[in-house]
């Protein structure tokens, strides 16, 4: 990862839009920051594009799209998507409404002998606001040890399912999106670009494991300082500064060069 303060005008100046994970990236403890808040709407006055991609639930995508300054919230690693269209605010799921049931039976059933077999684990708070997967808290209420998270990890898998861990949830699913399928997709559909264009003409700033595919797609990607987990590619860029004020940083950098580049003699 090289410094924040290596990028170039000639790289912000290509941006269309900014896209970032949430827990321990945009927010500080499940909490939005001042300084935070103000870089979206710094990001937005200067006519940058805003997206969160985050392992929450759909039920959060949806408020925070109707509260922040945000085109769109992709929720639940991938799977589904709350965007505005016009006044309105609206939910895409990338199955339908049929396989929706069928795989929310299928995972249910296997929930069930899970929490036969690992007890300790606890549902997350959010699970009510969940459609396409379901959450164990690891780390934002209560610590369970890296060994024990994995142990799990593996449980789920040899039964079927897809895992992912962020900073603070182990999640199980039956879906086949990631954070970066399912910005991609999104983006291009809203966007009119191809996927390709995609990837160049957005940022991502992530923190933790599951953030790992938008760290390989996207061509300017940025870790905030608090990085932590094992993803298997690292962000090209890292902050200074951690979580929210590392978020922050990270606007301010591109906003400036974006200044720049514009006062620049043509």
């Amino acid at each position: 990862m090289s410094p924040l303060d290596t990028l170039t005008a000639q790289q912000a100046r290509a941006l269309r839009g900014f896209t970032f994970d949430l827990d321990d990236t945009l927010l500080d403890h499940g909490r939005l920051t001042e300084v935070a808040f103000a870089a979206l709407h710094r990001l937005v006055e200067a006519g940058l594009e805003l997206y969160g991609i985050t392992g929450r639930p759909a039920g959060w995508a949806d408020v925070l799209t109707r509260l922040l300054p945000l085109r769109g919230v992709v929720a639940e690693n991938g799977a589904l998507a709350s965007v505005r269209r016009g006044e309105r605010v609206v939910l895409l799921d990338s199955v339908s409404a049929a396989e929706r049931a069928r795989r929310t039976q299928r995972l249910d059933t296997l929930i069930t002998e899970f929490s036969s077999a690992f007890g300790d684990f606890e549902p997350t708070d959010d699970q009510r606001a969940r459609i396409s997967d379901r959450t164990f808290d690891i780390g934002e209420h209560r610590q369970v040890p890296p060994e024990r998270v994995e142990r799990a990890s593996t449980w789920l898998r040899q039964h079927g399912a897809r895992c992912f861990t962020s900073s603070v949830h182990l999640h199980a699913t039956f879906d086949q999106s990631d954070k970066a399928s399912g910005a991609v997709r999104l983006l291009s559909e809203l966007s009119g670009l191809d996927e390709t264009e995609v990837l160049g003409a957005y940022a991502f700033i992530g923190d933790s494991e599951n953030d790992a595919s938008c760290f390989a797609a996207f061509r300017l990607s940025i870790g905030v300082s608090n990085l932590r987990g094992r993803p298997t590619l690292r962000p090209r860029f890292s902050t200074h500064a951690a979580r929210g004020a590392g978020f922050a940083e990270a606007a301010q950098r591109i906003l400036r060069l974006r200044e720049v580049s514009d006062k620049s003699p043509s």
